[in-house]
């Protein structure tokens, strides 16, 4: 019997029972970790790609949120070399102006880099595009499902 775990923007999840970790992504990511040694899986979900270093830093920023999940994955025994990574989300859910669209972007760049960083092979990904997702991660296999929404529910 799997634990539910439903993520809004700036939390992180490790699924170190079985566990299906959720969420809802519009321009926001998700990137989903798996050590499949120790079969533990964790996701993650970032409204901004980098942190300014005004005010707290917070895992609502792609920059604390990325390395957040991967050093709490390290710190119940997961280790990098055994990790692979899936990421969602980035859309340009909404029509406003270049610079808000460019958001989705840039939240998909900063995944990228940094994982390539940890050296973290990015094994799938469904991001970009202009429909907001729905995700869920099973913990113990690193299966995610996804299903598009038909506008932003974020």
């Amino acid at each position: 019997m799997y634990i539910k775990k439903f993520i809004h923007v700036g939390e992180i999840h490790i699924g170190a029972r079985e566990t299906e970790i959720s969420t809802i992504l519009g321009s926001c990511i998700s990137v989903c970790i798996y050590d499949y040694v120790r079969c533990v899986g964790g996701m993650n979900h970032y409204l901004v790609p980098l942190w300014n270093e005004n005010g707290l830093q917070s895992p609502k920023y792609g920059n604390i949120s990325i390395p957040r999940l991967i050093e709490s994955m390290v710190n119940i025994g997961c280790d990098t070399k055994n990790m692979e990574a899936k990421i969602f989300g980035g859309a340009n859910v909404i029509d406003v102006s270049s610079v808000e669209m460019m958001v989705g972007r840039k939240n998909i760049l900063i995944a990228k880099e940094i994982l390539r960083e940890y050296g973290i092979p990015i094994v799938a990904q469904d991001v970009g595009g202009e429909k907001g997702r729905r995700i869920m991660m099973r913990s113990d296999t690193g299966k995610v499902f996804l299903k598009y929404t038909k506008s932003s529910d974020e």
